[in-house]
């Protein structure tokens, strides 16, 4: 009778893994199509600039093919890498995000820790309220915050409107709400033995935290941290309002409004510089993504 059941059984498994595979292949197929897609479609802008940046401005203008480069030249990136204007906005715009990232760390651990496991009245109120902040558009805010620092520098004689460090001020406005919010999350997932675990042998909330919550969250604090540095470095409207003088620009603004002048676009700079500003967040997403997904990949599993 068991030979009977097994061979009963074995057409009907046979079929159902055949529709199984063929489900799956189809499915594999079309997921490779629309990741075509998404790739052409992601990077063809970069792919534009960096032909762009290869031209000279006489072969920009002449608007032949302008997806090959008949003359290729490296006088744009050599022009804007020994511009001491461009290495000022470039500097600007370390000095602010690293900064931020500092600050905004330094307040959304402890925040999001406190949020997440020191239970209080109105603790998960205070949560969504952190997270709701940051919905609302920089468009709405910067004119209040404008007025709020032009009133601070009336007050107290501290020059804080066209200076670069009035923006290690304003951004964490947009990352510390955000990074909180991730971080809560994160502290939220941990096991609460663990921390009851320590509290009975004696440690302090801040050793609790210190000690066990941060070398577990590891993947929480990169993806907050990476989040809160790109902020900080692509950041354009703040900085377009808050600072004017050419020395105090930042990267994005600095190359919009120096390499911009009236009707006339150096489209070549433009691109060179815009390929220049995106490599230190794309050397960051480089180093720390490996970490961020073999930290996921870590806390996924057990054992």
């Amino acid at each position: 009778m068991s030979t009977v059941s097994i061979d009963k059984a074995g057409p009907r498994r046979k079929v159902k893994y055949g529709s199984m595979s063929r489900d799956r292949a189809w499915a594999l197929r079309w997921s490779y199509f629309f990741l075509v897609l998404f790739a052409i479609f992601s990077l063809t802008p970069p792919l534009y600039m960096l032909i762009t940046s290869l031209k000279t401005s006489a072969e920009i203008s002449a608007a032949t093919n302008p997806w090959w480069i008949f003359h290729p030249t490296l006088a744009n990136y050599v022009e804007l890498l020994t511009s001491n204007q461009f290495l000022r906005f470039f500097w600007n715009s370390a000095m602010v995000s690293i900064v931020v990232v500092i600050v905004t760390m330094a307040i959304s651990i402890p925040a999001a820790f406190a949020l997440a496991r020191m239970k209080f009245w109105g603790s998960a109120t205070l949560a969504t309220g952190v997270f709701l902040t940051y919905l609302v558009p920089d468009s709405l805010l910067f004119i209040p915050l404008f007025k709020v620092f032009a009133v601070v520098q009336e007050w107290t004689g501290i020059p804080l409107l066209n200076r670069w460090y009035v923006l290690l001020f304003i951004y964490p406005t947009l990352t510390v709400p955000f990074c909180t919010w991730i971080m809560i999350g994160y502290f939220a997932s941990i096991p609460k033995e663990l921390d009851e675990a320590a509290i009975i042998d004696g440690a302090s909330w801040l050793q609790t935290l210190t000690r066990i919550f941060i070398p577990v969250a590891l993947p929480g604090l990169i993806a907050a941290t990476i989040f809160a540095f790109t902020v900080s470095w692509a950041q354009f409207l703040y900085p377009l309002v808050f600072t004017t003088s050419v020395d105090q620009l930042v990267l994005p603004v600095g190359i919009t409004t120096t390499l911009i002048k009236g009707d006339i676009f150096n489209w070549g700079q433009i691109m060179t510089g815009a390929l220049l500003g995106a490599a230190p967040p794309l050397i960051i997403y480089a180093f720390l993504m490996d970490y961020y997904i073999a930290g996921l990949t870590a806390g996924a599993t057990k054992g």
